[in-house]
């Protein structure tokens, strides 16, 4: 029974090489330009308000489990159909391309605040600053990819239909959890939505 269910989540053959672009594609877009960008100079580009907004290390729960979001939400999208796989796969990597080219133009990072608590949310956060470097920020892809997956809901019809609320709200908390964690500024977040209505878009332009 359990090996049934596993393969019927399991994606269509059809959208394996796209969903090994996506992987790929943060992958290249992340390291790539953080390679690149080591020795250059990063800007803040803080907002008075950012400074405003505390650290709540519980939200780096909402920060990781984005991860499962974007899994499960390209899975489902994969079932769909052909076609809309393709759109908001293909999307999402033009708009991994795009953040590319804005990592390169404006390298960014911000200043994170020492965490000294011991609590279990505090020591997760602490871990997720020591694999994580401050780069790369703008436009946030944690927003970018968890957008997409609100854009996407609204494109499939087989999901059930607490799915598109729920992936409403789960997408506003990872904006929040972006911000109150101390991994993004507030303009990473517009950033991100603008970069992946523009992949979306282009997408769709080309010749398929």
């Amino acid at each position: 029974m359990l090996t049934e269910k596993i393969h019927e989540f399991a994606p269509p053959r059809y959208s394996w090489l796209l969903l090994a672009g996506v992987a790929i594609a943060n992958f290249t877009v992340y390291s790539g330009a953080r390679f690149i960008n080591r020795t250059r100079h990063h800007y803040i580009l803080s907002l008075p308000l950012d400074d405003r907004i505390g650290l709540c290390t519980p939200f780096i729960t909402i920060y990781v489990l984005a991860y499962l979001q974007w899994l499960t939400s390209y899975i489902l999208a994969a079932h769909e159909s052909r076609e809309v796989c393709y759109r908001i796969m293909g999307g999402d990597i033009i708009a991994k391309l795009i953040c590319f080219i804005i990592f390169l133009i404006v390298p960014t990072t911000l200043h994170r605040p020492e965490i000294t608590g011991r609590n279990v949310f505090d020591r997760f956060t602490r871990f997720i600053y020591a694999v994580d470097y401050p780069d790369n920020l703008l436009p946030s892809i944690h927003c970018l990819e968890s957008w997409i997956c609100l854009r996407g809901s609204f494109m499939m019809t087989k999901v059930p239909g607490w799915y598109r609320p729920f992936t409403f709200i789960f997408t506003v908390l990872v904006f929040a959890s972006t911000l109150l964690v101390k991994q993004h500024l507030l303009l990473d977040i517009p950033t991100a939505i603008l970069t992946a209505e523009i992949g979306l878009a282009l997408f769709r332009l080309l010749p398929l």
